[in-house]
């Protein structure tokens, strides 16, 4: 496995996590409530610092475990396999804001409209890491 792909590997579990812990604290918040939570700046703030960390702990991990292969220098198949993979997240993404705003006209609720497009940005995410993973391997 090349760097990249031990990179894909972990950045996928490492949002995974977040999105997980995110949606989760979301949920307890909410169980009071007769509505969604609204945003919370210090959760928000935490899930980032929270995804900071582990994103370069994992680096860090997958440098050591071999240096030789710690080059960030991506070849031409990287570039493509980036961009592709890049391509399934803004597409995710897109329709995940479209669709945060279409909860929006219906509901007129803030909150899960927030809620809908931070998870697309974190399900772009997720998928932009499953696509590299998946063109690393030889698929499409």
């Amino acid at each position: 496995m090349s760097f990249h792909e031990k990179s894909s590997w972990a950045m996928a579990a490492v949002m995974l996590a977040g999105l997980i812990y995110y949606f989760s604290l979301v949920d307890r918040m909410s169980k009071g409530m007769e509505t969604l939570a609204p945003p919370v700046l210090p959760v928000v703030v935490t899930y980032v610092v929270v995804i900071v960390i582990l994103s370069i702990a994992s680096h860090i991990l997958i440098a050591i475990s071999k240096p030789s292969e710690a080059d960030d220098t991506m070849d031409e198949r990287d570039k493509l396999i980036a961009a592709r993979a890049g391509n399934i997240a803004g597409v995710l993404l897109g329709l995940g804001v479209l669709g945060g705003l279409g909860a929006y006209l219906f509901t007129y609720d803030g909150n899960l409209m927030f809620h809908t497009v931070f998870g697309a940005m974190m399900i772009a995410q997720i998928a932009e890491y499953g696509a590299r993973i998946v063109y690393y391997r030889g698929g499409f």
